[in-house]
């Protein structure tokens, strides 16, 4: 399995620029915006060995990756790497033997069979900031749960770490937003609560909730995985459906988006008077006279998204304003706001419409899991075999 990624790399999160960085002048030589898929290339130790990446995790300025494999173990990349300049991640002996890893801007936390530790990124400390002794499998539990979901309760992004979940609830899986959570039951049920202020918890309204809430609109429908942004929400049907809800403004939902909209008319209208072209070549038709188009800044309520009529939505994750989603058939989809290549077009066009990532499908890769930092995206895909004829 190999990983792609694309979008925002201002912290060398996806790739290190192979130019040395000019000191004392005005120009940088950063690779901020990383627009065509790239392949991750990552290092477990100094002497430059490679292991096989199992898993991505994703902040906005940093990337964790899991090596299950052998050398069992995360390695870092972006901003505050405790080895500067190494190609693209570095080895943290301190991780050795973890199974699951959960990073955010300040803490990276690890899972290991008998505890879960936090290590604070901006600090230079040799032991954890935290520790909590945990039993390998909850009593009657089919298998070990992966974070941030912990026994009896879930790991927050800040201290204090640990959060009570009561226990009827009977987690499966449990996505964090920027100010809100949303949690996937063993029965299929979501529950979210939080901050609700864009309609992200999908209650119809924007009102805050303290406790887990199902969402009503939901019920009777299992969901088999969720998966959050900043201020909006995702999940997937047994049948393979996505439905949608929350903020809306950089068209991460998919649906109509008016200030998207206006943003790229005023774009095409500029760029149009540039070249001296008439108004009618412009890419976005204006509505024809009668017509009313209908535009959703906030969808309070889950909505059903049909990404591609021809499958099943396998897999989903969300960044900050942007959400991707892998269907059956192997290819990518994105949309949202895409002002750093993060769509994986090769534009840094935003779209309120799912499109498919034609890179993949082009090199003849399958995808087959995705995961989205706040302004970046990372792929993991197989090479397709071709039958000779």
């Amino acid at each position: 399995m190999r990983w792609f990624g694309f979008g925002f790399n201002a912290f060398g999160q996806i790739c290190v620029s192979d130019k040395p960085i000019k000191e004392g002048g005005s120009d940088v030589d950063k690779k901020v915006k990383v627009i065509p898929p790239t392949e991750l290339s990552i290092r477990v130790d100094r002497k430059g060995s490679c292991a096989k990446t199992s898993q991505i995790r994703a902040s906005w300025s940093r990337r964790a990756s899991l090596h299950l494999d052998g050398a069992r173990c995360v390695c870092l990349a972006g901003f505050h790497a405790d080895v500067p300049n190494e190609s693209c991640g570095i080895s943290k002996e301190e991780s050795r033997g973890c199974k699951d890893a959960y990073i955010s801007e300040s803490y990276l936390i690890l899972s290991f069979p008998d505890r879960i530790e936090s290590w604070d990124l901006q600090k230079k400390e040799k032991t954890p900031s935290w520790v909590m002794e945990v039993t390998s499998h909850e009593e009657g539990s089919e298998a070990s749960l992966n974070l941030p979901l912990v026994s009896g309760g879930y790991i927050a992004q800040n201290p204090p770490f640990y959060r009570t979940l009561s226990p009827h609830l009977k987690a499966k899986s449990l996505a964090l937003g920027a100010e809100h959570a949303i949690l996937l039951s063993s029965s299929g049920a979501v529950y979210t609560w939080g901050l609700g202020s864009h309609g992200q918890l999908g209650h119809g309204g924007l009102g805050t909730e303290e406790e887990p809430r199902a969402v009503e609109a939901l019920w009777g429908m299992p969901m088999r995985s969720v998966a959050t942004g900043g201020w909006h929400s995702v999940c997937i049907s047994d049948g393979g459906d996505l439905y949608v809800w929350g903020w809306n403004e950089s068209g991460q939902l998919g649906l109509p988006s008016r200030g998207l909209r206006k943003a790229l008319q005023q774009q095409s209208s500029q760029q149009a008077e540039a070249v001296c072209l008439d108004d009618s070549t412009s890419s976005l038709e204006e509505p024809q006279q009668g017509e009313e188009e209908v535009f959703i800044s906030i969808q309070a309520f889950p909505a059903l998204l049909d990404v591609t009529p021809s499958c099943e939505v396998r897999t989903v994750s969300c960044g900050s304003r942007h959400t991707a989603a892998v269907t059956t058939s192997g290819d990518l989809y994105t949309w949202g706001w895409g002002e750093y290549g993060q769509l994986g077009h090769r534009t840094l066009i935003s779209s309120d419409e799912p499109k498919c990532v034609e890179f993949f499908s082009g090199q003849q890769m399958r995808v087959v899991d995705v995961v989205c930092g706040a302004w970046n995206t990372f792929a993991a895909v197989f090479k397709e075999e071709v039958a000779c004829p």
